[in-house]
Parts: structure tokens; C-alpha cells; sequence
């Protein structure tokens, strides 16, 4: 994990929020997470503190204060749309954001308890989502591209891999990046949707967090998470929910699935819960 820019702490979030939210200072607060991006703190019984701890996940929190207000509305599901945002002052240098506390787990913990409920769930979630994007709408290099942009990356993956899943592993990559590109107008997209990103709350999914890399483009990266969660069966309940994937669609999104599984396999040496979604969906597009 990535040590962080600037020193963060609990006592940090209290004097931001003495200095620009007051009424919300004699809140208690206590740490959630440290993670690759973010510290997240609990304010009180209702809200988050996120507070970047890189410049890079600055950037990432300023998409998200910028678009979820604006996509909230029309979601089935909550999404973290900041309530407040904090300005930069000489102690700290970024923007963060207050933003609602979901209740429940994340469904790489806790699988939701019908997971063919889920799937549809998910499945009429993105296809609210994935609506055209106005051109000012951020762009990922990494993220809602051709799959051909992704190539180099599988191929190390593939050399770290057992030999006996490499071949078929290759020859499933090669018939999704041969598939023909998206050539409809780029979709907003989550851009990183995957079951630590997924909440289920009384065994249902109840919530999307985690929208620091919304983007635009192809939306077979976020159709990937067909391979994260589920069974063939359960996939094609989420892909007639979604109602809009055409054949070629859903292949690129098993190649985005890869893809991800590699990502995840190769970068979570201090990570077990990533490293388990990796397995999880490498082993689904093999099967």
C-alpha cells in the first residue's frame, strides 16, 4: 500500500471540522479504514469523513463531489453523494467530503443471501447507471477503454499465473480482444465495481460506494462484476435485468473480468480480501 502524502489522523478530521463545519465538530469520529486512497473515518451515527491521503486520490474525491449529487437522483440504489465538502486550508491541501454512513458489509465479506435477487439487483443498477455522459465527464486511461489498451498488463499477469490455467486463460483473452470495440456513445460508468464495493445490508444489496473512479466509456468494464459475484446462471439473470448487453458487449466483459482477476492477483500481496475477489473471478472465466 502506498504510504500517504500527507500525515492524516482523527485529530486532523476534528480541526477541519471545527474550522468549516462546526456544527458537526462534537461529533464523535473514529477511524474505518486507512486504505490505498483514503482515510475514512465514522462521524457519529450518520456520516463518513473521507479525507484523501495522495494527490492522486484528491483528484478521485473531486470526481465524486463533482457527479454523484448529480446521479444520485436517478439510481436504485444509495450511493455515497457528499453532504459536505471540505476546502483545502494550509494544515491539509485537498478537498474531502462528508458523505452518508451505509449500513452493512461488503459483499466480499457477506454474499448477499439470494444471490439471484442480487444479480438482478446489480443488473437494473447498471443499467440506470450506464447512460450516455456528457463530454465534460472524466476520462480513465485505465478504465472504460478497448480492451486492446489492457493487453500488455494481461500478459504479465498471465506469466505469474499456474501454468496449466495460461493457455486457456491466453485463449480467452484473445477471442474478447478480438471482439468488436464499443462504437456507442461513451456510458458513465463506475469504473470500479467489484464486491468490496458493494454493500449488503439484511442479506440484500443495499448500497454502491466508492465512486472515486467514475468515468466514461465502455460498459463491459463495470458488467465485469458478473464474474466477481456470481454463477453462469446467475450471470445471465443480471445480464436480462441489464437488458441492453449484446453478445459482443458481454464478452468484452469476461475480458474485463480477466483482466481485473489479474490486477487483483498480481497487486495484493498485503491484501488478502482483494486477492480472493482476483481468484474468485479468474476461476469463473476459466470455468
Amino acid at each position: 500500500m502506498p504510504a500517504a502524502e500527507v500525515p492524516v489522523s482523527v485529530e486532523l478530521v476534528r480541526r477541519l471540522l471545527d474550522q468549516q463545519h462546526p456544527d458537526l465538530a462534537d461529533l464523535p469520529v473514529e477511524v474505518l479504514a486507512n486504505g490505498w486512497d483514503n482515510l475514512v473515518c465514522r462521524l457519529g451515527e450518520e456520516f463518513l469523513v473521507r479525507l484523501p491521503r495522495r494527490a492522486m486520490a484528491a483528484e478521485l474525491v473531486a470526481h465524486e463531489q463533482r457527479w454523484l449529487p448529480e446521479l444520485a437522483g436517478r439510481l436504485p440504489l444509495p450511493v455515497p453523494a457528499p453532504v459536505r465538502v471540505g476546502q483545502p486550508t494550509t494544515q491539509y491541501p485537498w478537498s474531502w467530503s462528508v458523505v452518508p454512513f451505509f449500513p452493512g458489509r461488503i459483499a466480499a465479506r457477506s454474499k448477499p443471501d439470494d444471490l439471484w435477487s442480487a444479480a438482478a439487483t446489480l443488473g437494473g443498477f447498471l443499467g440506470a447507471l450506464h447512460a450516455p455522459a456528457p463530454s465534460e465527464a472524466p476520462v480513465n486511461p485505465f478504465r472504460g477503454i478497448p480492451l486492446a489498451g489492457r493487453a500488455e498488463g494481461v500478459l504479465a499477469g498471465l506469466a505469474h499465473v499456474d501454468p496449466a490455467d495460461r493457455v486457456a486463460a491466453l485463449r480467452i483473452w484473445e477471442a474478447a480482444a478480438a471482439t468488436p470495440a464499443w462504437d456507442g456513445p461513451p456510458l458513465w460508468l463506475h469504473g470500479d465495481l467489484h464486491p468490496a464495493n458493494i454493500l449488503v445490508d439484511r442479506g440484500r444489496i443495499s448500497a454502491v460506494i466508492d465512486f472515486g473512479d467514475i468515468t466514461s466509456g465502455d460498459p463491459a468494464t463495470d458488467l465485469s462484476v458478473a464474474w466477481m459475484l456470481f454463477t453462469a446462471e446467475q450471470r445471465a439473470a443480471l445480464r436480462q435485468t441489464y437488458g441492453r448487453a449484446d453478445d459482443a458487449t458481454w464478452e468484452r466483459s469476461r475480458g474485463w473480468a480477466l483482466v481485473l482477476s489479474l490486477v487483483f492477483l498480481t497487486h495484493s500481496a498485503d491484501n488478502p480480501l482483494m486477492r480472493g475477489i482476483g481468484e474468485r473471478a479468474f476461476r469463473a472465466v476459466l470455468n
